[in-house]
Order: structure tokens, then C-alpha cells, then sequence
């Protein structure tokens, strides 16, 4: 009879999660974990529409607390989950940020909060804690014990400021679509748009990206599609957190872009283009079999420490990518995953996970001001147009781990 309180409470957790948590998840040193899913805005799309909007103020757990995983997937109005060959999930993103208190989120502008970036080299764009795309679903975010993401300090806001949290969801519909992966690939000949979103001329050379993609363009549909039915959709998200104690190692987060070209230029400040275009290979190469697109990026790491998690971000025809130190050494390598059938999680010709790395405390460790390369890797079998190269690791700084190590010691043995 002892054991059904445990066998609930297991019960409990997997259920509210999207992912199975590791077992080592229902306790952590005495502290429970707990977890929460939830609901973004509604999003609402036709056939061939995108939507591409930042949602203010979203639900996200309260108190100062260690995040352990966000899971994340694009479900209809009644939960249902939603395949990639009919809503394309081109990227959702995750950000903390200070706002004055009692501002309310109808007012919220990006020009009046303080966003709480991550930790990594670039300074304009790419601040966010989480954030995937198509392989969602298949990747994980669990972050090893005793490490956890700290947020919600009540100290750290600015005075009369508070912490909320934003989210950007990028939908593409492509039911109908003349053409699925151009539209996903947000090809600028689909769209039919000469602007961006902030009024700029789109040069002929800029062939597809973010530029024409944006919230409310139309993506080319076959006829009879176009006004086709509105489907109603959401983000649904479950976060994993524990309070946070003094048993809990702090990591830091960071983003490299492999479109950062800078310090391979000679150049100080960092350049992060976000996306990138790969061209189809000679028939040269087609017939060595030999299509694959190399890019590289070199940046700086500010602090070093031990490298406990890493995974990387692509687009279709993505192959993988790797992290590399400055003497050349393999820190972490994360492959793509393709789906081979219809439902979702599993759709064919999409990126439906992908690989993380998980090092044994202390085995792969980075230095202050290390210069790490990334490389990402595209089959150039075809043109691809607005891909990315991105690779998020955490790490624990030496000096923290001490500091938390002598912290609990002294309050356990005093």
C-alpha cells in the first residue's frame, strides 16, 4: 500500500508532460519537480496564410525557480496535433524580459520592456532561453541534474520593474500549396512581395528568408485553396521547473550562429545573419555523389566551464552540425532526424528531431574566452533558401559551482 502515493504521482507527471521526463526527474535531492503545460494565443490560419507574431505576458510559472525542460507542439483548437505537411512550425522562440509593474500586456511594445537575453555572443538577435522549430517534438530540452536554468530572482528585475515572459511563433500553412518546401523555405517568387515588413526593398539577390515571410503574407496556393477553411490553432507548451535551492547549479545559455562571420573577417563585433542560403551543387558533384554544404563560423566564448548540454537547429536539408574548440577537438555533434510517414512526429521529407548531446560533468570543458567553431552541414542536392545553423549549449561555470558546492556544504553542516 506504501507504494501508490509514488505510483500516482508517477502517473501524474508523465501525463502532464509531452515528453518522457528521465527517471532521475521525479525527485532531485529531496525537491519535488514540478510540471505545467499551457496554451499560447490563439493562431488562426488559411490556406497558404503566416502567421509571425510576439505574444506578450504568456503563462509561465511563477517564483524563483530552476527550469528542467520546455516542450513544445502546434495542436488544433482541440488538442489534436497538428502535422508539419499541413502547418509548417518554422520556428517559436521563448524570451524573459522586465516590464514596469502594471503594465498591461494589451500596451506591452518591444520598445518599452528590457528583454533578459541569454549569455551568448549575439548582442541584437538571438536572445531567447528555448527555442526550436520542425523537430520539436523529437528533441529534447532536459537539463541534467544538478543543473538547472535559473529565473524568477526577485532581485534581478530593475526597481519598479517585473518579469514576464514573451513568445514568437512562426506558422507557415501549406495546405494547398503549389509548392510546400519553397513555402516553408519562405522562397520570395511564392509570396509575391517586393517589402519587407518594415518597408524595405527586397534586392534581387535576396531569393527567400524571413524577409518574406512575415505575419500575414500569402504563400502561392493551388486553385480552390485560397479561400479555404480557418483553422484555429495554438502553441502548446509544458514546462518543467523545480524551486530553486541551493542544491541546484546554475548554467548559462548560449547561441552560436554559423552565419557569424566576423572574426573570421578580422572584424570585432559579431555578425549574426540568423539565415543563410545553400545552391545546388555541380552535376559534377551530383555524380560523385558528393552534395553536401559546408558553412563555418568561429566566436568567442566569454566564460568557460563544463559544457552539459548541447543541440543544434536546422531547416529541411539539414544534416547536422558540430561544435568544435579551439584546438580543433569535437565538443558536440547533433544530427538530424527525417520523419517517414504522414502523422505528426513523423512526417516524411521534415525535420522531426534532433540529436543532443548529454557529457559526463567535467568531461568537456571550455575556456574564458576559448574561440569555438560551429560547423553546419545542408545536402545541396537542391537550393535551400533561409536556412539556419544555430547551437545552443548551457554551462556551468567553474567559479559558480564552487561557490554553490560551498553553500551547501555550510548549510548542511552548520
Amino acid at each position: 500500500m506504501k507504494m501508490w502515493p509514488f505510483l500516482l504521482l508517477l502517473v501524474a507527471l508523465l501525463l502532464s508532460t509531452t515528453a518522457t521526463l528521465p527517471s532521475e526527474a521525479l525527485n532531485v535531492r529531496g525537491h519535488l519537480l514540478k510540471s505545467k503545460t499551457f496554451l499560447s494565443p490563439a493562431i488562426f490560419l488559411r490556406p497558404g496564410s503566416i502567421s509571425n507574431k510576439i505574444y506578450f505576458d504568456v503563462a509561465f510559472p511563477i517564483g524563483h525557480i530552476a527550469l528542467k525542460s520546455f516542450d513544445a507542439e502546434v495542436v488544433g483548437e482541440h488538442g489534436v496535433p497538428v502535422p508539419l505537411h499541413e502547418t509548417y512550425l518554422h520556428h517559436w522562440v521563448m524570451e524573459p524580459y522586465y516590464i514596469p509593474k502594471g503594465t498591461d500586456a494589451a500596451e506591452t511594445k518591444l520598445s518599452k520592456i528590457i528583454l533578459r537575453r541569454n549569455s551568448g555572443m549575439c548582442k541584437t538577435t538571438l536572445g531567447q532561453y528555448y527555442g526550436l522549430g520542425s523537430e520539436t517534438r523529437h528533441t529534447a530540452t532536459w537539463v541534467p541534474d544538478p543543473y538547472g536554468i535559473e529565473v524568477g530572482d526577485p532581485v534581478a528585475p530593475p526597481e519598479g520593474h517585473e518579469e514576464k515572459w514573451l513568445l514568437n511563433v512562426h506558422a507557415i500553412d501549406t495546405r494547398g500549396a503549389v509548392d510546400k518546401l519553397g513555402c516553408t523555405e519562405c522562397r520570395c517568387d511564392l509570396y509575391n512581395v517586393t517589402m519587407d515588413e518594415y518597408g524595405r526593398r527586397i534586392g534581387e539577390d535576396y531569393i527567400g528568408g524571413l524577409r518574406c515571410c512575415y505575419d500575414q503574407t500569402q504563400c502561392k496556393v493551388k486553385e480552390g485553396f485560397a479561400d479555404g477553411e480557418v483553422r484555429k490553432m495554438f502553441l502548446r507548451y509544458t514546462v518543467t521547473w523545480l524551486d530553486w535551492n541551493d542544491a541546484v547549479l546554475p548554467v548559462k545559455i548560449y547561441i552560436f550562429d554559423v552565419t557569424d562571420r566576423a572574426l573570421l573577417e578580422g572584424k570585432s563585433e559579431p555578425s549574426c545573419k540568423i539565415e543563410y542560403q545553400v545552391e545546388e551543387c555541380s552535376s559534377e558533384d551530383q555524380a560523385k555523389n558528393d552534395c553536401v554544404h559546408v558553412q563555418v563560423a568561429k566566436q568567442i566564448l566569454p566564460r568557460g566551464g563544463d559544457i552539459v548540454f548541447g543541440v543544434a537547429h536546422q531547416h529541411s536539408g539539414g544534416i547536422g552540425a558540430s561544435l568544435h574548440g579551439e584546438d580543433g577537438r569535437l565538443l558536440c555533434e547533433s544530427m538530424a532526424t527525417y520523419g517517414e510517414g504522414q502523422e505528426a512526429g513523423n512526417e516524411a521529407g521534415y525535420i522531426v528531431g534532433m540529436s543532443t548531446c548529454y557529457p559526463k560533468p567535467g568531461t568537456v570543458t571550455v575556456s574564458d574566452g576559448e574561440a569555438l567553431t560551429v560547423v553546419s552541414n545542408y545536402s545541396s542536392e537542391r537550393q535551400h533558401t533561409g536556412v539556419m545553423g544555430l547551437f545552443y549549449i548551457l554551462v556551468a561555470e567553474h567559479e559558480q559551482q564552487q561557490q554553490v558546492r560551498t553553500v551547501s556544504w555550510l548549510s548542511s553542516n552548520l
